[in-house]
């Protein structure tokens, strides 16, 4: 079965059409989304870029009506989102996503990294993944509110074995199985995420409908470095996951099936009234466009409405600088050795290492502020080359440091020493660019 991302409007079943109101171009965008009669939107984006939604999502949730309820929709080209209180090191493989930490790393196929505003786990978006966003007044929100609003629409198209948990996740029941199956009682298919301010409630999710990455999630978020961290911040909680139409397999449904019963079932919710969801299929999916009456708006967004916006295109530039990627991350510890505050053992070292080898690094705000590098066995001289390294390291961003950065700095520091050769300090090098996605 395969999930074909429709990216115009088929909203059918919706009751008959309304007569008045009027098509709008998409310069009108910020005025319709700030109207105080706006009391209904739901938009749909034709854009993949992450950064884009992410950021028209934001720009609704400051600017639509205090009193309104928004519903957005959107699919992203491959990514892994994490929390915006979570650690990308921590939660992620950086050596296996777009690295834009290099000007020119010749890999604009990769997944990329973003961080979002509101909080929760990571997850991999692509374009088997329907992301939803329903923003409303903070007085009427409740966590699973909408999450089990998602559930209806899936009961709508046959995945009946879908439900809310205590988590405010959705998952859905595996087929039953024999005692000594290994298959897990429910699978995961979408998770979710909460801004809440003064006056607005924001709750966006995932639901993996068809992702044709769905068995190779576990590359993109597990860390080589998770067993040598620890953070402060938040911890994805892992869970086994499925795709919906896994369920289905006697029937056929598509992204676009699913996105119409998700806006019956939000105007349903917030009692839009039925001339609000009217069919609006372009002849050319590509056009943005806008339809508005005196109490609604509806229609597609693009990624014309990040260029022309400039509270959008601020937002944008905001979540791809370096800054808010990794200096945001809260407080963390990496170590090659069990610490007084983190006594777990560690990985073995490679054997091309000695024994003696010790790596600590405390970051704040993604720079180093103490360490302990050293290589001898020797106490003495093992004490020295910590305090060489750590006048060198002071301050470093992590995430500016490459492995030849790496190569360059142990040889500043340790070079001079008598049993330190360059191959050894290349392979160390290697190894915490390995770990660190220095790349």
């Amino acid at each position: 079965m395969l999930l074909r991302p429709c990216l115009a409007w088929s909203l059918r079943g919706c009751v008959r059409q309304v007569r008045h109101n009027s098509s709008y171009p998409l310069e009108r965008f910020s005025d319709l989304v700030r109207r105080p009669s706006s009391q209904h939107q739901i938009y749909q984006s034709l854009s993949t870029d992450p950064y884009v939604n992410l950021s028209i999502e934001h720009f609704l949730l400051e600017n639509a009506p205090a009193d309104s309820s928004v519903l957005f929709l959107y699919i992203n080209r491959p990514c892994v989102v994490i929390g915006r209180n979570q650690n990308p090191w921590l939660e992620t493989d950086l050596r296996v996503l777009e690295n834009d930490r290099r000007f020119n790393s010749g890999r604009h196929n990769a997944a990329v990294y973003v961080r979002r505003r509101s909080g929760g786990g990571a997850v991999f978006h692509d374009e088997g993944n329907l992301n939803y966003s329903v923003i409303s007044p903070r007085t009427i929100f409740t966590r699973d509110k909408h999450a089990e609003m998602v559930v209806r629409a899936l009961h709508r198209v046959g995945a009946v074995n879908t439900s809310v948990n205590e988590r405010h996740d959705i998952v859905m029941k595996s087929p039953a199985t024999g005692p000594a199956s290994d298959e897990p009682k429910f699978r995961k298919v979408s998770g979710s995420a909460f801004k809440l301010t003064r006056h607005r409630a924001l709750h966006h999710g995932t639901c993996l409908l068809d992702s044709p990455n769905i068995s190779d999630l576990g590359r993109f978020l597990r860390s080589p470095a998770r067993g040598y961290i620890q953070a402060r911040g938040v911890d994805s909680v892992r869970s086994p996951v499925g795709n919906v139409s896994s369920a289905l397999a006697d029937s056929y449904f598509s992204m676009q099936t699913v996105m119409d019963n998700i806006v019956e079932e939000f105007a349903s919710l917030y009692q839009v009234h039925a001339d609000v969801v009217r069919r609006a299929r372009r002849a050319l999916a590509g056009e943005p466009d806008l339809y508005a009456g005196n109490s609604w708006v509806m229609g597609t967004v693009s990624d014309a409405h990040g260029e022309q916006e400039p509270d959008i295109q601020k937002g944008i530039a905001e979540l791809r600088s370096l800054e808010w990627k990794y200096t945001q991350t809260p407080q963390f510890t990496f170590s090659t050795y069990p610490t007084e505050d983190d006594p777990r053992e560690r990985p073995p070292l490679p054997a091309t290492l000695p024994s003696s080898t010790h790596v600590f690094l405390r970051l704040k705000h993604g720079a180093i502020i103490e360490s302990n590098v050293s290589l001898s066995e020797d106490g003495a001289v093992a004490s020295d080359q910590a305090s060489r390294m750590h006048d060198i390291l002071n301050g470093q961003k992590l995430h500016e440091i490459t492995t030849e950065r790496w190569t360059e700095m142990l040889r500043q520091g340790l070079s001079d020493f008598s049993d330190v050769d360059d191959a050894l300090l290349q392979e160390l090098a290697e190894y915490l660019g390995d770990l660190l996605g220095g790349q």
